[in-house]
């Protein structure tokens, strides 16, 4: 015990020798033992402080004492830092103040000894009921005697506890142990023995005399119950860490500063606050957000009703509750609430779906609570909720366990008072965002709560050049960004807003990579097939005739597209395996338009199957890598037949549905087994088609595939050199800008480069998604850019 005193004071001189030495001594609270101490404003009175501290530590070192609550009474405990910030005479003189010290120590004193004493009972009671302390039954003790005639020497015993502090060896038998000719009536006996240290050398010595080896001696386990005073010691700083949290939080909820109890706190909403009077919403402004024209004019209308109300209240208007931002992940709604809240000169609270709900019930609820409270004593402010189909899912109806409604419908319910209920206020806007509307309760989006729904979706061709110009901004690149960004702006039809910023990040990292000191085009091209079609995967070594295989069925994709007369202009084909297990694609430009007539939507079907054709008539047999192609000439007979209503037969009738195994057909098996019909004929005149096509024109697929095996990648250039130029003319390409550089076969530059600087006609800008045919392993994989 005084080993620890004495150990513990020589950590505490050292530690007054540095704060001695800095002139500054920290706060730090009585649980600890250690004086809490503030700046000292003389020297005086730091001398006085340490002298007082030496001669206690000395007397109580020194003394016989070895009770806590001694020690404690001796104890000079300051409760309050604030006494030593003043002058020192006043701290040291002032007699009011010092029994009001002492009054407190007393409690303090007294506090802690009810708690040792409590303590101290409540482990006598646990010593006096612990099983394995209490002494055993009187009718199992055996004599030494005994136990090494009737038990050790006939082999009955088992193992051995031995337990120090009871003098006791507790003697376990064998299942079934023959005692004195009798079976055993227990398997545990016990034997009295004076010093439990020499007992396991009497037991060897006894083994020995018998004729035991060694490795068959008895095992022998020491356990050891004791009331040590680390023990004790432990508890009670435990006790004295509970005490201390209660104190605190007691203390702090006399201040308001986590309410009435200690777990008040989870009930406070976590959202971030920007308020326009700090300055804190320095930002992303509208300037800022490329593209999204539309709905930064309905979104910009609710900053202008917060700035200046007078103008819309004397015409009568009332402003929308609230402000739904709906549309696919990365095009930009997160952003637009960034924008809101630096533009907007009222505070902004911003809070995420997910920190409603935690496991405690009732949370949820509490924190919507919390948060609008806030926003009233904020008003007039906007409320910000990202993701809110975190909270906002359709209610089932079914009940818990309990009988009552789930934790995510309680939060639920609490939203849709607060957005419109007695006590919800026009003052406060509702902004809130998600890409699941689908599953959105229909109570939230009815007017009166989200009154506005804004659509952001995938950027148009005009929006794309300015996201591209927008994010080039930061890249060093070899030219202005708009030298680049139209023609990009053509290559990623169907990207978001993320997608181009990712763009121009892998065009910057590929020209690291390979020593570059500027972007150029080539890096742009790069970056764009990595996203579309995966990295490259040179290492993935194909053999000859699966080279082959894969050029001819690719080169049949695309001369069936160069050949008929409404299908997507083609940019490049190419057999350079991807991580995708992707073995080629074929890329093409689409057109602009959204309705397709039937022949066109019927020459898609063959273009799709001109690999399938081609690798028919060159080998006479067919691969697995079609099975992608088939999939979705499958899906495109029957939509024309059973969706769009271009069948004669079936006539003009739709039946889209939703297909699975727990669905039922919205029309008879009959009807059914026609539709079937129908669409195997239409898939086999197809191909019937696409076969006659190629073979009227087979030289032209030779010499495709076998230019294809040298170069591994022809662009536009390079198959209208070869074939010349489509039949029906041009197809309805955009205008494009000059790029030197494009992928090519290059070891320096990831072994891909290639020229497609193309005579393109201006009049149709592309705004279809971007289709891409790949071949995999075991399938053909059709990549579209959404």
């Amino acid at each position: 015990m005084f080993h620890y005193l004495r150990l513990y004071h020589q950590i505490h001189l050292n530690l007054i020798k540095h704060y001695t030495r800095t002139c500054i001594l920290s706060s730090y609270s009585a649980q600890s033992m250690l004086i809490p101490c503030s700046n000292f404003k003389t020297n005086r009175s730091q001398r006085k402080l340490i002298a007082k501290e030496l001669r206690f530590w000395h007397h109580l070192i020194r003394s016989n004492h070895s009770s806590w609550i001694y020690y404690i009474s001796k104890r000079k405990i300051h409760q309050s830092s604030q006494r030593l910030d003043q002058k020192s005479s006043s701290n040291r003189n002032d007699p009011d103040e010092d029994k009001n010290d002492r009054k407190n120590d007393r409690k303090l004193i007294v506090v802690a000894a009810l708690w040792m004493i409590a303590t101290y009972s409540a482990i006598t009671m646990f010593s006096l009921l612990f099983p394995p302390l209490q002494k055993p039954d009187v009718l199992r003790y055996v004599s030494w005697n005994e136990f090494y005639f009737q038990m050790l020497a006939k082999g009955e015993v088992e193992s051995i506890v031995v337990k120090p502090e009871l003098d006791l060896v507790t003697i376990y038998l064998h299942e079934g142990a023959i005692i004195r000719g009798k079976r055993a009536p227990f398997r545990q006996y016990h034997l009295n023995v004076y010093n439990t240290d020499k007992f396991e050398s009497k037991l060897r010595e006894a083994e020995r005399r018998l004729g035991i080896k060694p490795d068959k001696s008895i095992p022998v386990i020491y356990e050891r119950h004791y009331e040590s005073v680390l023990t004790i010691l432990l508890i009670l700083m435990l006790a004295s860490l509970f005490l201390s949290m209660m104190v605190k939080a007691n203390t702090a909820a006399k201040s308001n500063v986590f309410g009435s109890n200690i777990f008040s706190n989870l009930r406070r909403a976590k959202f971030t606050v920007v308020d326009p009077l700090i300055g804190d919403g320095k930002g992303v402004k509208f300037s800022d957000v490329a593209g999204l024209k539309e709905a930064k004019i309905e979104i910009m209308e609710f900053v202008d009703y917060l700035k200046s109300p007078k103008r819309f209240k004397d015409l009568g208007a009332k402003i929308p509750r609230g402000v739904l931002l709906l549309g696919p992940p990365g095009c930009g709604k997160t952003m637009l609430a960034k924008a809101v809240a630096t533009e907007a000169s009222v505070p902004f609270l911003a809070i995420n779906g997910s920190e409603f709900i935690e496991m405690i019930g009732g949370l949820g609820a509490a924190r919507v609570r919390d948060l609008f409270s806030e926003a009233r004593k904020r008003s007039p402010c906007i409320i910000y909720i990202d993701e809110i189909d975190a909270i906002g899912r359709k209610r089932s109806g079914e009940r818990t366990f309990g009988g009552s409604s789930g934790e995510e419908e309680q939060t639920l319910n609490q939203l849709l008072v607060e957005m419109d209920g007695m006590t919800s206020k026009n003052e406060i806007i509702i902004l809130a965002s998600t890409n699941r509307a689908d599953i959105l309760d229909r109570a939230l989006l009815r007017p009166g709560r989200f009154d506005r729904h804004i659509l952001i979706d995938y950027p148009t061709l005009e929006e794309r050049r300015d996201i591209f110009i927008s994010h080039f901004k930061s890249i060093k690149a070899e030219h202005k960004p708009e030298h680049y960004a139209a023609r990009l702006a053509q290559l990623t039809a169907g990207f978001s807003g993320a997608d181009i910023a990712n763009v121009c990040n892998e065009s910057a990292l590929h020209a690291a990579r390979v020593g570059r000191k500027k972007v150029q085009a080539e890096d742009l091209e790069i970056a764009i097939e990595r996203i579309v079609g995966g990295p490259e995967k040179r290492t993935d070594v194909i053999g000859p005739q699966e080279k082959r295989v894969i050029a001819f069925h690719e080169c049949g994709h695309a001369l069936v597209g160069w050949l008929l007369p409404n299908t997507d202009a083609l940019l490049k084909v190419s057999i350079v395996p991807r991580t995708t297990n992707a073995l080629g694609f074929a890329q093409y430009l689409p057109s602009q338009r959204k309705l397709y007539t039937q022949q066109e939507l019927y020459e898609r079907m063959c273009m799709a199957l001109g690999g399938r054709v081609a690798e028919a008539l060159i080998f006479n047999q067919v691969s697995s890598s079609a099975q992608d192609d088939l999939n979705k000439v499958t899906k495109l007979a029957y939509n024309k037949i059973q969706v769009y209503g271009m069948d004669s037969v079936i006539g003009n009738l739709s039946f889209d549905y939703e297909e699975n195994k727990f669905s039922r057909k919205p029309f008879s098996k009959r009807l059914a087994t026609l539709i079937d019909e129908r669409a195997r004929l239409l898939v086999g005149k197809a191909y019937k088609d696409t076969e006659k096509l190629i073979q009227e024109n087979l030289d032209k697929l030779q010499l495709l595939a076998n230019e294809l095996l040298k170069k591994e990648v022809l662009n536009y250039k390079d198959i209208e050199s070869l074939i010349g130029e489509p039949p029906y003319g041009k197809k309805n390409l955009v205008e494009q800008l000059e790029i030197n550089s494009l992928i090519q076969p290059d070891s320096s530059a990831n072994g891909l480069k290639n020229d497609i600087n193309q005579d393109l006609s201006p009049q149709s800008p592309i705004e279809k998604n971007s289709n891409e045919e790949t071949d995999g392993d075991s399938n053909q994989m059709k990549f579209q850019a959404e």
